[in-house]
């Protein structure tokens, strides 16, 4: 038992912290946390959204690929300071202050994820230390580096968090995070951890973001509210045909990043597009569409094989991420995925936005409890292994 697991008398303040594939900001969350595993009690108290500017944003996506050792080197330490504001921004509009604050959890910006090369390895940063210096308050980071010291894959993570507050005890449940990648978490009624199965779907908005940002001279970053997609017409043709990518055959347990779907992939997509003589908003529309086909195209292969179609009929599909603000996206999943069935994760006590951000809170009260955090049936790993790193503060926050 760590300094730090003694049972709480009390429901104690998390705050967590997530910046995803499409490196367009931070998203905090404070958060009230309670009991452990299945008898997790969460509330939000707060949730908190800083973009980073277009030039911030350009310079992150560069390292992912291209970034020497002393960019990645100096980023490390600036989004540690960026982690650090929307940490203390959060925990005012929660109108506490940073002394009532137990832990912070953050995940960090991934800037490499190599789960297919010789050697697995994951790099996050956003220096805990300096978020834990900044705050006063012990930070848990670096979550997914133990499941790949444990032989996984260090992704996906969230499928404790989604396991222990949205299991059901009637309902089959798949939560479909849309990120810059997209992952699912299969629920059975009633799962325990062992049952639960989750994986990465293939590319979320990563895909769209980029193609609206190069068709939009620079001016956009993301297609608002689907509004580009809206009034163009989708190429079946190009999505069944970037379907064959290898990534989508792959068995489970299988991640992705920017490794597989980055600038590579993006450039084949436009080439194509140009090749089939596309209008811009038929590119954004198609994109868009290839990611709730590929969504689908999970279900199909990995999950509705196991399903009777009555089962079928009663998954209940709980969109999560910020593509699940995209009502063009929305639409197209719900149309493909049949016989399953939307679930608005509003009925959670959640907003779409902040679940991931919400997931390294909980998982960071996981931590200094020792329970662990990863599912092996998930990542691979070789056993379930408490996760991530503790960069102490000032200690007072500890008490239970």
């Amino acid at each position: 038992m760590n300094q730090w697991s003694r049972k709480p008398v009390r429901p104690r303040y998390v705050v967590g912290l997530m910046s995803g594939t499409s490196a367009d900001g931070i998203d905090a969350v404070v958060a009230e946390i309670a009991g452990t595993g299945r008898g997790l009690s969460v509330h939000i108290l707060s949730h908190v959204q800083q973009a980073f500017t277009k030039d911030f944003r350009r310079r992150v996506l560069h390292a992912c690929l291209h970034g020497s050792v002393a960019d990645v080197c100096e980023l490390n330490f600036v989004l540690g300071e960026m982690f650090a504001k929307a940490t203390l921004a959060a925990i005012r509009k929660a109108r506490l202050k940073p002394k009532d604050i137990y832990a912070i959890g953050s995940h960090g910006q991934t800037v490499h994820h190599l789960p297919n090369a010789q050697k697995l390895s994951t790099l996050q940063i956003g220096e805990p230390a300096v978020i834990a210096e900044r705050t006063g308050i012990t930070t848990v980071a670096d979550f997914r580096v133990r499941d790949v010291a444990a032989g996984g894959q260090g992704a996906p993570l969230v499928p404790y968090v989604d396991w222990a507050l949205i299991t059901s005890p009637s309902h089959p449940r798949i939560v479909q995070n849309i990120g810059g990648i997209g992952n699912l978490t299969w629920l059975p009624s009633n799962a325990s951890l062992a049952d639960v199965r989750a994986f990465d779907t293939g590319p979320g908005n990563m895909v769209i973001d980029a193609v609206v940002h190069a068709l939009s001279g620079g001016r956009l970053t993301y297609d608002r509210k689907g509004s580009w997609a809206a009034r163009g017409r989708v190429s079946e043709k190009l999505v069944k045909q970037w379907l064959k990518h290898p990534f989508f055959k792959r068995q489970p347990p299988k991640s992705t990043g920017r490794e597989e779907f980055g600038e590579v992939f993006f450039r084949r997509v436009v080439a194509d597009a140009r090749k089939e003589k596309l209008a811009q908003s038929d590119i954004v529309a198609t994109v868009t569409a290839l990611t709730a086909a590929s969504i689908a195209e999970a279900y199909r292969r990995f999950v509705y094989p196991n399903l009777s179609r009555r089962l079928q009929e009663l998954t209940q599909v709980v969109l999560v991420g910020g593509g699940a603000l995209n009502p063009v996206l929305r639409g197209m999943i719900a149309e493909r995925v049949r016989p399953a069935q939307l679930c608005p994760i509003e009925e959670f006590g959640m907003c779409a936005e902040s679940k991931e951000a919400l997931s390294f809170a909980v998982l960071a009260h996981e931590t200094l409890q020792d329970v662990p955090g990863n599912v092996p049936s998930v990542t691979g790993a070789r056993r379930a292994v408490v996760l991530g790193s503790i960069v102490p503060g000032n200690h007072v926050n500890l008490t239970p």
